[in-house]
């Protein structure tokens, strides 16, 4: 059965929310986050990317970055820009994009189910950034960002959260400049949620399997703490799930590339440059969108069937060297919130020669793939809207 635990969460107040939210660590980049927190020192960019306070060219891995983001952490508590709950809750979030809402339970969960495969992955995870996260929440003495999980059945999650909306104020209702509505509400009586996450046999990660290792890797060196045991996740109902695609560059292909696919696919020239199925990609090439149908293997498993694992295998592999897009510096990965536009500009712009734009990975498919105990390709879900960081934090110091 899966754990779900209410904690005392540090968190703005509604009227400096705003300032202090901020994107996830690993969708924003060091300069990007160097800028967006300029001229505000509440930006919980200051945490999770703590190497914007140092110089320009400290690595991401010194010592003085992570020493820096516990500083900052400790001085956002101190100052009272976070306040402690003074109770034990749990949270209800809900994400608003585009006249879509999902809402989900923000609490936490328990190391021993993700290191017992009641939380199941779909992805392997990089030793060199496990190690960083592990260093950031060890330091800190917490989890700084939540997970984003999801569920097959709602186990009556939705009643719950309609009936609670309906009936209670927001402590959170703001909007982001992506246009994405995040709102909050505070549960402090949560034995009904309890039980009710209780009556699932698993939960899947969506996004953040590096966070979620990283928890397990410190909770083993903090045996003693009992807080370090759980780390924080928002649970989101599988139906209401929006994956966007992951698309791809390829920094260099030969000359007659464009000769050897016609030579092994029915390409379609002049296309629409998003694809309108599952099993078609398009790719831009020399000012030209292209159109084909990949190859289905024989007798495919869960994994096999995936649009990610039929690019690889039929293309990118064979066709142009590319092993392993964990490593291979030849490949690039564009998130689908960037569009095909972005492929469009970095071919055009010379830094690429191939964009792929990809059919997105259904919801379906993750858990399929998750439920067999196998692993997706790398950078097959984009999930969209994302979680916002420096709402509802999870600290573990001992007094």
């Amino acid at each position: 059965m899966a754990i779900i635990h209410p904690f005392k969460a540090w968190h703005p107040s509604p009227d400096q929310v705003k300032d202090v939210s901020c994107p996830p660590y690993d969708v924003i980049s060091t300069a990007e986050a160097r800028d967006a927190a300029k001229d505000n020192p509440k930006s919980f960019l200051h945490v999770v990317r703590p190497e914007i306070d140092l110089p320009e060219g400290t690595a991401f891995n010194a010592d003085s970055v992570y020493k820096k983001g516990a500083e900052n952490l400790n001085a956002l508590m101190d100052e009272g820009v976070l306040e402690q709950d003074a109770n034990q809750a749990l949270y209800i979030y809900q994400l608003e994009w585009k006249g879509r809402k999902q809402t989900g339970i923000f609490g936490c969960v328990s190391v021993d189910d993700y290191n017992n495969d009641i939380i199941l992955k779909h992805e392997l995870t990089r030793p060199a950034k496990e190690d960083d996260r592990t260093r950031h929440i060890v330091d800190q003495q917490a989890h700084a960002e939540p997970v984003m999980l999801t569920c097959k059945d709602d186990v009556g999650m939705g009643d719950f959260t309609h009936s609670f909306i309906q009936n209670n104020d927001a402590l959170f209702d703001f909007v982001t400049p992506d246009n994405i509505t995040h709102r909050v509400w505070k549960v402090i009586d949560t034995e009904s949620l309890i039980d009710a996450f209780g009556q699932l046999n698993h939960l899947y990660i969506a996004d953040g399997h590096h966070r979620c290792k990283a928890a397990s890797r410190a909770a083993e060196q903090m045996q003693g703490n009992e807080k370090a045991q759980f780390f924080p996740a928002v649970i989101f109902p599988m139906a209401e799930m929006k994956i966007l695609p992951y698309n791809r560059v390829v920094l260099n292909v030969p000359d007659d590339f464009k000769s050897t696919l016609k030579e092994q696919f029915e390409v379609q020239e002049n296309t629409d440059p998003t694809p309108a199925q599952k099993g078609t990609v398009c790719l831009y090439i020399n000012g030209e969108w292209l159109k084909i149908t990949l190859p289905e293997s024989d007798n495919p498993s869960a994994v096999e069937q995936l649009d990610a694992y039929r690019m690889q295998h039929f293309i990118l592999e064979p066709m142009l060297g590319i092993e392993d897009p964990r490593t291979n510096k030849n490949i690039d990965f564009v998130g689908g919130i960037r569009g095909t536009k972005e492929l469009e500009k970095r071919v055009d712009s010379g830094e690429a020669n191939l964009g792929i734009s990809m059919y997105p990975t259904a919801i379906e498919e993750l858990v399929h793939v998750s439920d067999q105990g196998l692993l997706m390709p790398p950078k097959s879900t984009w999930f969209e809207p994302k979680l916002r960081s420096g709402l509802l934090v999870h600290t573990f110091k001992t007094e």
